[in-house]
């Protein structure tokens, strides 16, 4: 059997994780599309070696921030992984809230084309003579519901976007297998993690602070002094993006520091408007129950579902 433990950023997911894995025999693949970057470890909130406490971790750390990831990439491993797990008699535990990772593990994304290189080469000149915010307009005209999903102005997942719609004519989060039909499969239990949304932001503005203060700028640096910048995908995302605009003296810290807890915040409200529409989600109010409770009922709820 398989396990999914979903939720918005910040909300808890790590912590409970571990617990259970340890309780589970599990081994933990993460669904997350920035965790899989190597060097960005305290702004994707990596758990560090030591808070994995020698529980097996995936897709953590494990490709150069200069290479374009995709979801597709992503669930040609975490099929290998599960196979992997799974064959030495140990429990895979899916945790995670990047969305379409999340659901492309719960059901697999529908065949998407290839990458068209001239295609790509086309939107990436104009994004050099127009900026990424006039193609980031064109796909809220052709895919608005993509567009709104997104981490912000992605430059990665604009360009992968209108591939698809410039080769097809139809909009990429067509590809995605519908949400009010999305099926669970018959050997995965998914949990879901949530929290008063003032109590959640909350969080999310004290992990920004705690970023700072475990050396997040340092991290930047030490990134951008390795010849990266905001051009290569992995890097082009939620907190780097400003932090780097304030290493470039773009912003005041004080801005970049707002910035990124704004930004953050979004992120969190739209990963729980699109987890909010799957019915099939058991959800834990994290505010209501402690982790100790929450990680029994998961457990109490994987054995009746191993008895049926």
């Amino acid at each position: 059997m398989r396990i999914l433990l979903l939720g918005p950023t910040a909300v808890g997911k790590t912590t409970l994780s571990l617990e259970l894995a340890q309780e589970l025999d599990a081994e933990i693949i993460s669904v997350d599309s920035r965790q899989c970057y190597k060097y960005m470890n305290i702004g994707t909130a990596t758990p560090t070696e030591g808070e994995r406490g020698g529980i097996p971790h995936y897709n953590l750390s494990i490709i150069d921030p200069a290479t374009k990831d995709n979801v597709m990439n992503y669930y040609e491993r975490a099929q290998q992984w599960e196979h992997d797990i799974l064959s030495r008699g140990k429990t895979p535990l899916y945790v995670g809230g990047s969305t379409l990772h999340v659901q492309c593990s719960i059901q697999p994304l529908d065949d998407v084309p290839e990458a068209n290189e001239e295609n790509i080469a086309e939107l990436e000149a104009r994004i050099e003579n127009e900026g990424i915010k006039s193609l980031y307009d064109q796909l809220q005209e052709v895919d608005r519901e993509y567009a709104q999903q997104m981490d912000g102005m992605n430059t990665q997942r604009i360009v992968r976007a209108l591939d698809v719609w410039m080769q097809t004519g139809r909009p990429f989060s067509s590809f995605h297998s519908d949400d009010d039909t999305i099926s669970v499969p018959d050997d995965m239990l998914v949990f879901g993690l949530k929290r008063d949304r003032q109590k959640l932001y909350d969080r999310i503005n004290r992990r920004v602070d705690q970023m700072f203060e475990q050396g997040f700028l340092d991290e930047v640096r030490s990134i951008l002094d390795m010849g990266y910048s905001l051009d290569d995908p992995g890097l082009n995302t939620v907190g780097y993006k400003e932090a780097i605009r304030y290493l470039h003296d773009e912003i005041s810290r004080e801005q970049m520091i707002k910035d990124m807890k704004t930004q953050t915040r979004r992120y969190a409200k739209r990963q729980l408007s699109w987890f909010r529409r799957w019915d099939f989600i058991d959800w834990i109010d994290l505010d209501q129950t402690e982790n100790t409770q929450a990680r029994n009922y998961i457990l109490q709820q994987q054995i009746q579902f191993t008895r049926q």
